[in-house]
């Protein structure tokens, strides 16, 4: 009696059942299961019980034949994996307990990964080993077999420290190919025995065997640039039942997919390429009968892994003649180990060791083809790779098309306008023309590596024909000039040559780029210095004109003119001053006074003035202003005392003053009273007498400069 039920029932006497589950004993997740209990005829009720559990029945569903029953669980969680028994009774008799059934539920964790070393490729009767491995911690990993016979193997995990991970190494023997062999592996802890990891991804091992090879290929092609889609096909028989595609040098296989009808055809998609792409791909296929042979082998190559790509020039020129030789030239300054050259439709490829050019430090190879064909006419390009990756090439060369001329049965004419002898700068037309149709006219300078030109034909009085026109021409374009026709059929096969045309350019070179680029630079220099040049001594006189006008504002000049024997003036502000000569101090005193109590019917004003510091004698003025100047004998003559101003005797005051400053300027050193000013009358017209001198009708304008050692600012009443 089981021991989770001895308490509750005695040991049957009725045959124990048989229990089953359906669809299988390792299960995931959210599926279905259902257990099948099979007893003796007559019982009238079944029982399920799970180990652990108190008794548990699950929904019962006995069937008509009276000896069955079923128990479904709907959707499996972890709880329900166990160990399971059933049992049966009659009206008065219990059955003994089935033999148990183990219930594994796998999602418990991440799923390992499975691989077969040295490679899932075997051969018949021969060992394999398949190794287990997972990044999170487990105790065992179990490795099953699929069908048609399952089998199953545990091992405790062992630790990696080289990887970090924990894997187990399965020993596989005696495998043949007259079944499938297809694994998977999980991993567990012995604390929940009976809650697996997620399966790891089947893998199947392949067999080299006696059946028709499959066929293999990839579209659009081999040679993928990187990020590019590709798809490889790969058909077998018509009794194939999967095709498998292996990468070479990987340990497990690249995927398996069943053919699609009715072409029997295997689909493996790549949407983006990369790296890890390239490389040596075969497929092999199985049928009820066994294993076919591989297929041949397929290259992946994913092109823009070196970003540096070389140059592709063709020697001596792209336009060849049926049945010379030519020679196509791949040029780089990366130091590639060897370079491709590829034709665009893939039917003509080869590879050569570069060569180092010790005069210019270029990697080339040289390609000869001859004696050249229709077959070789088309778009070439070249790439250059390293030895250790050879699935990884450069970038591609820019296209290079290659013509074959003489294999269409007419020749062209070429002429040119306004004739063949030019200057540079002058403006050029070849014209090529036949009377055969023509879709497309080339025009070609021989011993060019550069490709040719090519226009669309127009007809034209009663011929095919195609202008060329070349503006501004230089020395450049100078040579022997020959055009071809070709037709849409065939783009790259040629008419016969036309007869040359010598072009020349004659006359003095222009200018090279560089050259005229240079002058312009320095002319452009040069009148930014000239610009930046006037703008700072238009800026310094602006400045200076500013500060003159400061100047003048804050130094107001008064010009009044005095007798040529007066005094100095004073400034209003009469502090104590020491005077080396009495005499000068009593006179400035009467000045100032005289000028300071001035009426205000004279029209009289001092304006105020501060000394400037331009030097030790500082030049200062007070402004009478001629405006406010009425009568000038009467402002005048407290001041002048008594000297009159005669206009007719300009010439003898004026000598008499320059005595007079000339004496004052021989005082000592250390006078400390200011230089004798002048008073100077002038007038706008002849002045009269100075008895009539009242009686002007034009009104006099009276200045009074003078210099000062010492002074102060005259301040305004």
């Amino acid at each position: 009696m089981p021991w989770f039920l001895a308490s509750h029932f005695l040991s049957g006497t009725l045959p124990k059942p048989v229990l089953r589950a359906q669809p299988e004993l390792v299960v995931s997740k959210q599926t279905n299961v259902t257990f099948l209990c099979e007893g003796t005829t007559g019982a009238k009720e079944y029982f399920i019980y799970k180990e652990g559990s108190q008794y548990t029945q699950f929904t019962e569903i006995v069937l008509k034949s009276g000896n069955k029953a079923e128990f479904s669980i709907t959707k499996t969680e972890q709880h329900h994996a166990g160990r399971y028994q059933c049992r049966y009774r009659t009206h008065h008799e219990w059955s003994e307990y089935s033999d148990s059934l183990e219930l594994v539920v796998t999602g418990a964790h991440s799923k390992p990964s499975l691989s077969a070393r040295p490679s899932p490729v075997v051969t018949e009767g021969g060992n394999v080993t398949l190794q287990c491995d997972s990044w999170q911690q487990c105790d065992r990993f179990i490795l099953t077999k699929e069908r048609p016979q399952k089998l199953s193997w545990i091992l405790d995990s062992q630790y990696n420290s080289s990887t970090g991970g924990f894997q187990a190494l399965f020993s596989v023997g005696s495998v043949n190919s007259s079944q499938r062999w297809t694994f998977q592996c999980y991993s567990n802890n012995l604390s929940v025995p009976l809650l697996w990891s997620e399966p790891s991804d089947p893998l199947e091992l392949l067999f080299s065997g006696t059946l028709h090879k499959p066929t293999i290929k990839a579209e659009p092609g081999s040679v993928i640039a990187s990020r590019s889609a590709v798809t490889i096909w790969c058909q077998g028989t018509l009794d194939t039942e999967i095709c498998v595609l292996h990468k070479e040098g990987r340990q497990k296989h690249w995927g398996t997919q069943t053919p699609e009808k009715p072409e029997n055809k295997a689909k493996f998609s790549i949407p983006s390429v990369t790296q890890q792409h390239g490389g040596q791909y075969r497929c092999y296929c199985y049928s009820s009968a066994g294993w076919s042979e591989p297929s041949d082998t397929l290259e992946i190559v994913v092109t823009g892994i070196h970003t540096y790509k070389p140059s592709l020039l063709a020697l001596p020129g792209p336009v060849a003649t049926s049945g010379k030789n030519m020679t196509l030239q791949c040029v780089s300054l990366k130091p590639y180990d060897k370079f491709i050259l590829s034709k665009e439709d893939e039917k003509f490829s080869s590879s050569l060791d570069s060569q180092y050019i010790h005069h210019n430090g270029h990697y080339q190879a040289m390609f000869s083809i001859g004696p050249v064909t229709p077959v070789h006419r088309g778009t070439f390009r070249c790439y250059g790779y390293y030895t250790v990756t050879p699935q990884f090439w450069s970038l591609p060369s820019d296209p290079l098309e290659i013509h074959v001329s003489g294999q269409l049965p007419f020749t062209p004419f070429l002429s040119v306008k306004p004739n063949s002898t030019v200057h540079p700068g002058d403006n050029v037309t070849l014209l090529c023309w036949s009377r055969e149709r023509v879709n497309t006219f080339i025009l070609y300078k021989e011993e060019a590596v550069h490709q040719p030109q090519r226009l669309k034909s127009k007809f034209q009085d009663q011929h095919f024909q195609a202008e060329f026109s070349v503006s501004a021409v230089t020395p450049a374009i100078s040579g022997s000039y020959r055009c071809y026709g070709s037709r849409n059929s065939s783009p790259f096969l040629l008419s016969y040559a036309s007869a040359p045309v010598e072009l020349i350019v004659s006359g003095p070179s222009m200018p090279m780029p560089r050259a005229g680029l240079e002058t312009y630079l320095q002319a452009l220099i040069a009148a930014c210095v000239v610009f930046l040049l006037f703008l700072f001594i238009l800026i310094f006189l602006l400045w200076q004109r500013k500060q003159g006008k400061c100047r003048k504002d804050d130094q107001k000049e008064t010009e009044l003119q005095l007798p040529a024997g007066a005094a100095e003036p004073v400034t209003r502000n009469r502090g104590p001053q020491k005077r080396s000569n009495p005499a000068a101090a009593t006179q400035e005193e009467i000045i100032y006074a005289s000028v300071e109590k001035m009426p205000p019917e004279h029209g009289v004003e001092l304006d105020s003035w501060r000394p400037t510091e331009e030097g030790p004698l500082g030049d200062i003025y007070a402004k009478v202003k001629p405006s406010r100047l009425r009568r000038a004998g009467a402002v005048l003559s407290p001041v002048m005392s008594r000297e009159v101003l005669d206009t007719k005797r300009g010439k003898a005051e004026k000598d008499r003053l320059m005595d007079t400053r000339a004496a004052q300027y021989e005082e000592p050193p250390d006078a400390t009273y200011a230089q004798p000013f002048d008073m100077i009358l002038r007038q706008e017209t002849a002045a009269p007498p100075s008895s009539q001198a009242e009686d002007a009708s034009e009104e006099p304008v009276y200045m009074l400069p003078w210099q000062s050692l010492t002074q102060r600012p005259l301040e305004t009443t």
